[in-house]
């Protein structure tokens, strides 16, 4: 973590104070240098520990960076049995810290960067992988509309509405032509699946990094980052975790392809849709090359995003200038399954 000259405190521990239950004693607060999108950082003060998550300051794409929908969504599911942190309050006014932002519980837990585990021994990581769907599916079999979401995101044509926005998304932050990307705005319109009638809370960022781990015991304590969380389909949720297993290892997100993940212990793919479909009560997945690719086409349009807020200035990590080498080997990864999957 580092520390923070700016923005301003002066406003924000008054504020703090006022209107964070039970919030005493400011003392401090420190950025945490991981995180691309949503600046956070931890609050020290008599009374404990909290976590500040906000919107970058500057000129912001349209709709991105929903601090109040993070703060919304993981208030809702506060009485399910999805683990998320405690939601203490959000601020909407920009002259206390700059921008919009939210107060929750600070939890005190691993986070694992790497997919392959190395802290781990190989007996132990299939259970740690095997929490991660457990709680995928707890999440896809909440009632969004019984936890007051029911106007969370529109029903029907999830993978339509979702690459038309992130193809306008993506046009908003271009800074190359990339052959892969223009092909993909083209072909998963033009393949969309026909709606199942599948529709649920989905997070749309499921990765192993937006996890907290209990220290001792191969459990989820808190799913984390919600902010493109929406009401869709959930294979798009099991998708995005999924292709991780396809992302070579050594970039800036971390994959698991080309590793021998049964020697690793790590579930294989296979397994991991069965337990999914298991716990889910549903009888298979179809498709599935679809979803993947949809999975990379997105993530190339966020990564593409990252990397034009870090030419304007406004990248909360100084490592979002380096995410723009991604778009392009992603996006083409993408074609290849399409193309293996039509071989």
């Amino acid at each position: 973590m580092t520390s923070v000259p700016s923005p301003d405190t002066t406003r924000l521990a008054p504020w703090l104070e006022s209107n964070v239950p039970g919030f005493s004693g400011f003392e401090s607060i420190e950025k945490f240098s991981t995180g691309q999108s949503n600046p956070t950082y931890l609050v020290c003060a008599r009374s404990g520990r909290y976590v500040l998550r906000r919107k970058p300051s500057g000129q912001l794409l349209k709709s991105a960076h929903a601090v109040d929908r993070e703060y919304r969504i993981m208030q809702a599911l506060a009485d399910t049995a999805v683990p998320v942190p405690q939601m203490y309050t959000l601020c909407e006014d920009d002259n206390i810290f700059d921008t919009m932002f939210y107060i929750m519980s600070y939890i005190e837990g691993r986070i694992f960067w790497n997919p392959s585990l190395p802290e781990l021994a190989t007996s132990d990581r299939g259970q740690l992988y095997d929490d991660i769907i457990r709680v995928l599916a707890e999440l896809h079999s909440v009632d969004h509309v019984a936890v007051g979401l029911e106007d969370f995101g529109r029903p029907g044509s999830y993978f339509d509405r979702q690459t038309g926005r992130w193809s306008k998304q993506y046009r908003a932050s271009e800074t190359e032509k990339i052959e892969a990307m223009e092909h993909l705005m083209t072909w998963l319109p033009a393949h969309s699946p026909a709606d199942d009638g599948q529709n649920g809370l989905i997070h749309g960022d499921y990765r192993l990094d937006n996890m907290i781990f209990h220290g001792r015991e191969y459990r989820i304590l808190a799913v984390i980052d919600w902010e493109i969380s929406t009401v869709g389909h959930p294979l798009a949720d099991l998708a995005y975790f999924c292709m991780g297993l396809r992302i070579t290892p050594g970039q800036h997100i971390q994959g698991l392809g080309g590793k021998n993940r049964r020697a690793l212990g790590i579930p294989e793919e296979a397994k991991m849709l069965d337990r999914y479909c298991q716990l889910r009560g549903i009888s298979g997945i179809d498709n599935w090359p679809y979803y993947i690719a949809f999975s990379l086409f997105r993530l190339s349009a966020i990564l593409q995003g990252v990397y034009k807020r870090s030419l304007d200035g406004n990248a909360s990590n100084e490592r979002a200038a380096k995410m723009g080498g991604m778009v392009r080997p992603l996006a083409e990864l993408a074609e290849h399954i399409l193309s293996d999957e039509n071989t």
